[in-house]
């Protein structure tokens, strides 16, 4: 009796073991339709993104005009770029037209964002931010030198209609910054409401309602409340203006032409020099040391809005 009933579990379990063994097969099989659905992002991925960074970065290392074979040359491109001194003054080109542009672009776009939510026109106004993102960037350029011009322009005529005297806004190195950077900011300003906007939808009603209780103002409000919680947000506009404003190229080539004195020759814009001389592997350094500047400005740039919001 002791053996069957002890023989007759173990049969069993035996048994269960060799019943479910297959289910646990079936079930460490993994399916290749969550694969297929993402291939084409891959494929897309690989053949536009990876690949072409990868290439650049190769080039970066070479001596190549766009034809023959790639000829390695180590870091040379790099020394000459970081020895250059026009390399270095596109850098500083671009990094004054980043101050003029964006705590501006922030500031204002937050301060357009926070009167629209409290609007009841906000949805056409919405529509009315995102028409200059949408316009033809060469036309606008052409519209803003009529503007601007020192003769004629309307913004002179305005000036000496206060008594105020002409400015040579195309002619002069700060001119032409303050006017580059002026349709940059008539164009972008629109899409960084829009994400400020989303931003605080975030923010819930109860906050302010017990801010208003405890005697807040608007004011208060506004600096207490409104811009410690859209720090995250605030961040994203930041990075999408620093790439903006690096990456320039039609803006101070329509305008100015990189003038004048150089005044305007952005980093886009002298990244294009080395593109119109087919130096192709000196281009492609220049973009890799520029990716690496940028990324830095805009880390150091969340890293100071990061600690601001855990204070």
């Amino acid at each position: 009796m002791t053996m069957a009933t002890m023989t007759a579990p173990a049969q069993a379990t035996e048994a269960q073991v060799r019943g479910t063994a297959p289910v646990r097969r079936r079930r460490r099989r993994t399916s290749p339709v969550p694969y297929l659905f993402v291939a084409p992002f891959l494929v897309v991925f690989l053949g536009f993104s990876a690949y072409p960074i990868g290439f650049a970065l190769q080039l970066s290392f070479t001596n190549w005009h766009g034809a023959g074979v790639l000829r390695f040359t180590g870091l040379a491109n790099y020394r000459y770029l970081l020895t250059s001194s026009d390399f270095w003054g596109s850098m500083v080109n671009s990094g004054l037209l980043w101050l003029l542009v964006v705590p501006a672009q922030v500031l204002l776009a937050l301060v357009v964002a926070v009167a629209l939510s409290r609007s009841r026109l906000r949805g056409p106004f919405s529509a009315s931010l995102i028409a200059p993102f949408v316009t033809p960037l060469v036309a606008m350029a052409q519209v803003w030198i009529i503007l601007f011009d020192k003769d004629f322009g309307a913004v002179n005529h305005a000036l000496a209609a206060v008594g105020l005297p002409a400015a040579g806004w195309l002619t002069t190195a700060s001119g032409a910054r303050i006017t580059v950077a002026l349709l940059v900011l008539w164009r972008t300003t629109g899409y960084a409401v829009i994400l400020l906007m989303a931003g605080l939808t975030s923010i819930p009603a109860q906050v302010y309602e017990a801010a208003r209780l405890d005697g807040a103002g608007a004011w208060t409000q506004f600096w207490r409340i409104t811009v410690p919680l859209t720090t995250r947000t605030v961040s994203f506009v930041v990075v999408i203006g620093t790439l903006t404003v690096f990456q320039l190229f039609a803006e101070p080539f329509v305008l100015t032409g990189g003038g004048p004195f150089n005044a305007t020759r952005t980093a886009g814009l002298y990244l294009y020099k080395h593109v119109t001389n087919s130096d192709l592997g000196l281009g492609a350094a220049n973009s890799m040391l520029l990716v690496v500047m940028v990324f830095a400005l805009s880390l150091a740039s969340i890293r100071l809005l990061r600690s601001r919001e855990e204070r």
